[in-house]
């Protein structure tokens, strides 16, 4: 099956099936004290599930759970840190919510394996293979799927003057390179995010939604992250985080516009409730 043919309806990832016939929600969950948005809002374990299950009844099919912060300007934490924070929650998570896909967002190994050993379904790499190749063969072992998404530079410092001479077609062969290694590894359920505000600036991120559509050529499903993130804020007179929801559901709404079939959001049920408007006005054939 080439990548024209490929069924972008269904993603099969370990034992569970994704359903892409209509737009879905992955809603954020960060155990970090230093989130931009959320941070120190679920570093008990009891609160992360809790917020786990509010998400759900919210309508996210997807939960992705963090423990380090990769906001811009952010220090990395250890591995026994991340670890700490994350795998007890998966621990627990996956039990209570059986019927739900859960995702680990890190660019550690150890983190992976051992949440993909707590019944994971998902590796979210922010970084795309650089600064861990080994995802790959990881992945394809527990038969999970991979999020690749594009980045530019370390958190730390990737937002300090990012140029690019053609930012979607830069970011299309940066896909392309990594989803022909992925595909030789066998990885077949494959994600990809162009990374907005990832080592972009504002003018970069407007172009990759207006542009969307050019990823969905690749032949595998695109998901977006702009959930209360700066260029929001820079659009609407540098509006604060907490002032960012409306913003981004229209931010998010062009890009469901645009082919996005995965929504990484903080506000769940408003997401949701787009997706549902969305699916109204653009009924299935």
């Amino acid at each position: 099956m080439n990548r024209q043919e490929r069924d972008l309806q269904r993603l099969t990832i370990r034992n569970s099936q994704l359903d892409l016939s209509s737009p879905v929600v992955m809603g954020i969950l960060n155990t970090t004290p230093d989130s931009f948005s959320d941070g120190g809002q679920y570093v008990h374990i009891q609160k992360a599930i809790d917020r786990t299950g509010q998400m759900i009844k919210e309508g996210a099919r997807i939960i992705d759970i963090g423990g380090e912060s990769t906001r811009p300007g952010s220090d990395p934490v250890s591995e026994e840190e991340e670890l700490e924070r994350v795998i007890p929650v998966f621990q627990k998570a996956v039990k209570e919510f059986e019927d739900t896909i859960f995702s680990v967002d890190t660019t550690k190994f150890s983190v992976a394996k051992e949440a993909l050993r707590a019944g994971c379904h998902i590796v979210n790499d922010v970084s795309g293979l650089e600064k861990e190749p080994r995802f790959a063969d990881l992945c394809s072992e527990y038969h999970a799927g991979y999020v690749l998404m594009h980045t530019k530079g370390e958190p730390k410092t990737m937002q300090q003057n990012p140029v690019y001479e053609d930012v979607i077609g830069e970011i299309s062969e940066f896909f392309k390179k990594k989803i022909d290694y992925l595909e030789k590894k066998e990885l077949k359920s494959i994600i990809i995010d162009p990374g907005i505000g990832f080592g972009k600036n504002l003018d970069h991120n407007l172009q990759i939604i207006s542009g969307l559509k050019e990823f969905q050529n690749l032949g595998y499903t695109v998901m977006v992250g702009a959930s209360r993130k700066s260029m929001v804020g820079q659009i609407l007179n540098n509006r604060k985080v907490e002032g960012r929801l409306a913003g981004t559901i229209s931010v998010h709404y062009h890009c469901l516009l645009n082919s996005a079939k995965i929504l990484r959001v903080h506000d769940v049920q408003e997401a949701s409730d787009s997706i549902e408007i969305f699916n109204a006005l653009h009924p299935k054939n």
